[in-house]
Parts: structure tokens; C-alpha cells; sequence
């Protein structure tokens, strides 16, 4: 079973807007940002300008952490954007990340898609697009 050749896919740039600049620059920094709401202790990503569990307005980005397990996934296998036939297969997996239970969606890389399993622990993995953004990805932690 092959590997996911990313190297040669041209990603899609992600823009930040006002609410979401501190994740990347988190992200940038080799960090994971998440809004903690401070009423009711809810985290959430994507960021919200209210608390998506309390309504609250006392949100706070804090440092979460890098490791989670892997809580759902699918696997690529057809092409709908050109620029990630190189990675075909791939699996996208989505991740309850530890301490906060965020969901968190992203690939999993340097293994096969067959590896992509509900359960597995994984890291973050930060990969640089540009100056600017740093996406973060995945890697099994076993």
C-alpha cells in the first residue's frame, strides 16, 4: 500500500479573517489556538463571536493541546480538484483533540490510508504553505 504523495499537491491557501487570525498565528507559532469560552469552560473551533454551548461573550483563545484520536474519517479516493490527484487516496480524518474534545479536521500523513482507523492516536503535524500560514495535519502518535 502506497503513501499519500502531498509534497505534490498544490493546497488551497486558507484566508483568515479577524476571528480566525489567532488560530493561524498559532499555528504559525507550532501551537494549537482554540476559543475557551470562560462562563461555561465549552472550547470550540471553528471560533465563534459567542459561545456555541452557552451563548456567552467571555471567549478567550488558549493554547490546546496537540494530540487527540481519531473520531471519524473518510478516504479520498476520486479527485473533485485537481490540484490532489498526487495524494489519491488520502484519508481525512476528524479528531476529538485531547482536553478540549474540539473536532478538528485535517489528513493523515506518512502512512497509508489503510491506517485511518476510529480510535487511533494521532499528533499535530505543522505544515508550512507560505510565510504567513501553517496548516496543521496529522500523524499517528503510536
Amino acid at each position: 500500500m502506497t503513501m499519500s504523495d502531498w509534497s505534490k499537491v498544490e493546497r488551497p491557501i486558507p484566508m483568515p479573517t479577524p476571528l480566525t487570525q489567532h488560530f493561524w498565528d498559532g499555528a504559525k507559532a507550532g501551537k494549537i489556538i482554540f476559543q475557551h469560552c470562560q462562563a461555561c469552560d465549552n472550547w470550540q473551533h471553528p471560533p465563534s463571536p459567542v459561545c456555541t454551548n452557552c451563548i456567552g461573550v467571555d471567549l478567550k483563545f488558549e493554547e490546546a493541546a496537540q494530540t487527540g484520536t481519531i473520531y471519524s474519517f473518510t478516504v479520498g479516493f476520486h479527485g473533485g480538484d485537481r490540484r490532489f490527484a498526487a495524494a489519491i487516496p488520502y484519508a481525512s480524518i476528524v479528531v476529538e483533540m485531547d482536553g478540549s474534545k474540539v473536532l478538528m479536521a485535517g489528513n493523515l500523513l506518512d502512512v497509508p490510508y489503510t491506517e485511518a482507523h476510529v480510535g487511533r492516536r494521532v499528533k499535530v503535524v505543522f505544515e508550512p504553505l507560505t510565510d504567513d500560514i501553517t496548516l496543521p495535519q496529522f500523524k499517528l502518535a503510536d
